[in-house]
C-alpha cells in the first residue's frame, strides 16, 4: 500500500484508511465532493467499504484501466504514466479552502499523542507505536506482518517516506515480516530495517533467522506477544460476541532467537521499550524483541469508533 507517499506531517494528510468501521479518515471521505484515486486496486480496500452510497465523483489515476464496480463508476480515468499524469493535473488545479481538513487532522493527532506517557503493561498497541515511532529515522522501515498489529500500524504510524512502511495488504500474506525484512535490508543496507509481527506470524516462517544470520543481514524482529490469533479473535468478538480455538503456546522468544545465535531481549515494563529498541538496533545483527502487547484495545477501539460522530 502507498502509506508515506503523502508525509504525515503534510497539513493535508489524515493518514491511512483501512479499518471497515467508521473513523476519522473515513469522515474525510464522507465529506469529499470528488475523490482522487491513484494506482487503486480493489483488491486493497474495497470501494464499498469507502463510498457505501456511491454519490462521489471519482477519478481514476493510474497506468491501467480500472476495474469497473457499482461503488466504482468513473468521472473520469486518466491512463498513463501517474508522474506526469499528475503533473499535468496539479497544473489545472486551484487552491481551495480546506479548513475542516485541519479540523479532522488535529483530533487525528490528538488520539496519537494520547498515550505517549502510558506506563500500562502489558504493552498497549498505542504505546508501542508512539515510542516505536521515536526510535525510527524518517528513511529506516518498517515492515508489517499481517494481524491485528496491522491494523494498529495502518492507524497510528507516522509515515514520512514512501515505502518505508511497507504493509502486506490485498491478500494479506501472514508470515511475510522476517523474509520481507530480510529484502528490505539487502535492498537498503545502510538504512535499519524493523519488522513488527504478531507471535504466530513471527513463528510462521521464523527459520528465516538462519538465513538473515548467514548472510550477515541486521534486521530488528519486533513480536507483539499474546499468545493467541489476535486479529481472528477481534473478529469474533465483533461478529459473535464470544470466541473459539484463538489460543496457542508459545516458546520463550529470548531463548529462541539465541538458539540461532541471534540476540533476544523482552521488555518488561513500557519504560523500557525505547532502550531496548535503541540497543537492538546498535547491536547491529539480527535482534527478536518480544512485547508483551494489550489486545483488550482492540475490541475498546471498536466500540469508540461506533460511537464516533463525524466532527466535519
Amino acid at each position: 500500500m502507498p502509506f508515506g507517499c503523502i508525509p504525515f506531517s503534510h497539513p493535508l494528510s489524515l493518514g491511512s484508511v483501512g479499518l471497515q468501521a467508521d473513523d476519522y479518515v473515513a469522515c474525510g471521505f464522507n465529506r469529499a465532493d470528488l475523490i482522487l484515486c491513484i494506482g487503486f486496486d480493489m483488491v486493497e480496500y474495497h470501494p464499498h467499504l469507502w463510498h457505501p452510497n456511491a454519490d462521489k465523483k471519482i477519478v481514476h489515476i493510474d497506468q491501467t484501466y480500472a476495474e469497473v464496480d457499482a461503488h466504482y463508476v468513473l468521472e473520469a480515468g486518466v491512463i498513463g504514466n501517474i508522474t506526469e499524469s499528475l503533473q499535468r493535473i496539479e497544473k489545472l488545479a486551484k487552491p481551495r479552502d480546506l479548513a475542516p481538513t485541519s479540523d479532522l487532522r488535529e483530533l487525528i493527532i490528538n488520539e496519537l499523542n494520547q498515550y505517549a506517557d502510558d506506563e500500562s503493561y502489558p504493552v498497549k498497541p498505542q504505546k508501542i507505536l508512539y515510542d516505536t515511532r521515536q526510535v525510527m529515522g524518517p528513511e529506516d522501515i518498517l515492515i508489517s506482518d499481517v494481524g491485528a498489529h496491522k491494523m494498529w500500524i495502518a492507524r497510528l504510524y507516522r509515515c514520512e517516506r514512501p515505502n518505508t512502511c511497507i504493509i502486506s495488504n490485498g491478500f494479506a500474506s501472514m508470515g511475510i515480516g522476517v523474509p520481507g525484512a530480510i529484502a528490505a535490508k539487502m535492498v537498503f543496507p545502510k538504512r535499519r530495517v524493523l519488522t513488527i509481527t504478531g507471535d504466530a506470524g513471527f513463528m510462521m516462517n521464523s527459520q528465516e533467522i538462519e538465513t538473515a544470520l548467514r548472510h550477515n543481514i541486521a534486521i530488528v524482529i519486533m513480536i507483539w506477544h499474546d499468545s493467541e490469533y489476535g486479529l481472528i479473535k477481534w473478529h469474533q468478538q465483533r461478529r459473535f460476541g464470544r470466541t473459539g480455538h484463538i489460543s496457542f503456546n508459545n516458546p520463550d522468544f529470548v531463548k529462541y532467537a539465541e538458539s540461532f545465535g541471534a540476540r533476544g531481549y523482552r521488555v518488561e515494563s513500557a519504560e523500557t521499550l525505547i532502550p531496548t529498541l535503541e540497543q537492538a538496533f546498535a547491536d547491529e545483527t539480527v535482534v527478536v524483541v518480544d512485547v508483551p502487547v494489550d489486545y483488550s484495545e482492540n475490541m475498546k477501539l471498536t466500540e469508540k469508533l461506533g460511537k464516533l460522530i463525524c466532527p466535519i
